[in-house]
């Protein structure tokens, strides 16, 4: 079996928690956010490496950080983008060249289990291209904007929720795979919000494993009381 690089974008702005620090660097716990999902990746014994995209002015600190977490793993640091297509585009042109699956994880999804990591990875080894993902529970509207106020939008169908999925990360590709279609979408001029995304538009089917309701992405202050409420539920089982 090739090596299994992990990529954790984590240089974005996180300007909906309406806090001055990006969402990954808010504490958890007493604990950085990205250091708590970087330890739910390096749990997963299937992870050889793991690449952290982030900002230029947090590299040093945050590599003291992860250097004190004695990871069992090799973690290195990338500047990161102004997106986070370009966050992970940094880290594949380090991606070592034996590297099978690149698994990619939002740095603010401190709940994911070594378990859902595992099946990601195997689907992603028989079929090059798999995520989490949950279904939608919610009915779904598809709507557009219209000459009405910011916070009201005109409906224009409703989406059988059967058809629908709510993805997560990991997401994870055959090496191979990600890095042509990341080439494809640089040459194309075309930006994604995941990665599953940009190998959709290449024609290669992507397959949904099953994820979970509590691998939350922390992005609102809502979000916050969640993990800390998480968190808890979790210590009292121990």
């Amino acid at each position: 079996m090739g090596r299994i690089t992990a990529i954790l974008p984590a240089s974005g702005l996180g300007t909906r928690m309406g806090a001055e620090t990006p969402k990954q660097f808010l504490e958890l716990d007493g604990t950085l956010i990205v250091i708590h999902s970087l330890r739910r990746i390096a749990a997963c014994p299937l992870v050889t490496d793991i690449i952290v995209a982030t900002r230029a002015d947090v590299m040093e600190s945050l590599q003291s950080t992860i250097r004190a977490e004695k990871f069992t793993q090799s973690v290195r640091m990338v500047r990161g983008g102004d997106s986070r297509q370009d966050s992970v585009a940094q880290a594949l042109r380090e991606v070592p060249a034996d590297t099978e699956i690149v698994l990619v994880h939002d740095a603010v999804r401190p709940f994911v289990t070594v378990d859902q990591i595992t099946r990601v990875i195997e689907e992603a080894r028989k079929c090059k291209a798999a995520i989490l993902g949950i279904p939608a529970m919610d009915t779904v509207k598809e709507v557009k904007r219209a000459s009405l106020p910011e916070d009201v939008a005109l409906i224009i169908g409703t989406i059988p929720r059967e058809r629908v999925v709510l993805a997560q990360t990991p997401q994870a590709f055959s090496a191979k795979l990600l890095k042509e279609a990341f080439a494809r979408a640089e040459a194309d001029g075309v930006n994604a919000s995941d990665e599953a995304g940009l190998v959709e538009r290449i024609g290669h089917d992507v397959h949904v494993v099953l994820g979970s309701e509590r691998n939350i992405k922390i992005t609102r202050p809502a979000d916050m009381e969640l993990a800390r409420f998480y968190l808890e539920r979790e210590r009292s089982k121990k």
